[in-house]
């Protein structure tokens, strides 16, 4: 499978997980302009599976609803960034720039959710400063780590009563 195919297949997964298609119809319309696109892109040439998929890959560690949003909505973004330069004049491309800035709207908090992971990602823990006040709010850290565990472990119980498994 081609790495265009991949895409494809991440963007009909997102499109589908956010209910945005009950219609075929348009999904196929979708599909229709996403091939056209493609040749835009001369995907059928070699080198598009080298190194393997960018997108579907990253897709398998995120399990979770919410973890879903966050990397989904960073993909519609990169999407987005892909077609600003391209030829805005053929149809396909402003039909998927349209469904995709419908999706990006259904996502609102990711892109922030994002920055936050980008933002701990860049801290210096070695500057003392940074360790000043990673240390004072430790106690609160453990805490609502401690209140999470908790709450899942309550779900749980309360799951396993319910069940008659």
């Amino acid at each position: 499978m081609t790495c265009q195919t991949y895409r494809l297949f991440v963007l009909s997964v997102i499109m589908i997980y956010f209910g945005r298609f009950g219609n075929s119809s348009l999904l196929a319309q979708l599909e229709n302009d996403i091939d056209q696109l493609k040749a835009d892109f001369n995907s059928s040439n070699s080198d598009v599976a080298d190194g393997g998929p960018i997108f579907t890959d990253k897709l398998i560690n995120w399990t979770e609803r919410n973890e879903k949003r966050i990397i989904l909505s960073q993909i519609v973004s990169l999407y987005l960034e892909m077609l600003e330069n391209t030829d805005k004049s053929k149809a396909h491309i402003r039909h998927i720039s349209e469904e995709l800035y419908t999706l990006k709207n259904s996502l609102p908090d990711g892109l922030k959710k994002m920055k936050d992971l980008m933002d701990l990602s860049k801290l210096q823990m070695s500057d003392l400063k940074i360790q000043r006040k990673a240390a004072h709010e430790l106690f609160s850290v453990l805490q609502r780590l401690v209140e999470t565990s908790t709450s899942l472990k309550r779900k749980r119980s309360q799951f396993q009563r319910k069940c008659k498994c």
